[in-house]
């Protein structure tokens, strides 16, 4: 089987997983940037400094960068999941979880025909109540997962550079992952 077919046996995988969107690119069109990283710096999310997923613990953007450039090509997929309203921070949060599920069974996929990749997910590991950051090793380095923007790279950027819709609606909210490969 050559690249393009196994890449296309792969999406028919994924989207089966309870994927939304997905696309290929070449990981020379996937743009680091330090303005993004620094969001994660003022700490929107709560998890700078706290996780091995998140700043500081992922590494440089420099090194981020030089990590996923190992690689030819990223898979990039989206998640969608409904909301009671925009303020339905419990469906986000079960969204997310969802989200997590599915990461889980993108890797498996990859991991048949590339066993060596890189995933990234959105906004921080949640493996362990509480993460050994940073006082020990991860737990569970093959299930933790660095967030998207940890590495410097803006989601939003990258969805329009794969086609893929960074907001699909009212009432919903979209998740973002990548396997480098």
């Amino acid at each position: 089987m050559n690249r393009e077919d196994l890449i296309e046996k792969i999406l028919k995988e994924c989207a089966a997983a309870g994927i939304h969107e997905q696309a290929v690119l070449s990981v020379d069109k996937i743009e680091f940037s330090d303005e993004v990283r620094h969001l994660c710096e003022v700490n929107y999310c709560g998890q700078y400094g706290t996780t091995w997923a998140c700043p500081p613990a992922v590494g440089t953007v420099e090194s981020c960068r030089a990590a996923c450039r190992k690689f030819s090509q990223v898979y990039i997929f989206s998640t969608l999941h409904p909301l009671e309203d925009s303020f339905d921070l419990e469906g986000m949060e079960e969204g997310k979880n969802a989200h997590e599920d599915v990461c889980t069974s993108v890797r498996e996929i990859f991991r048949k025909y590339f066993p060596e990749n890189l995933m990234l997910t959105s906004e921080g590991c949640k493996n362990c109540k509480t993460c050994t950051y940073p006082d020990s090793p991860c737990r569970f380095p093959d299930k933790m997962y660095p967030s998207v923007e940890s590495y410097g790279i803006s989601v939003v950027n990258e969805a329009a550079a794969a086609g893929m819709h960074y907001i699909n609606g009212a009432n919903t909210v979209t998740y973002f992952g990548n396997i480098f490969f």
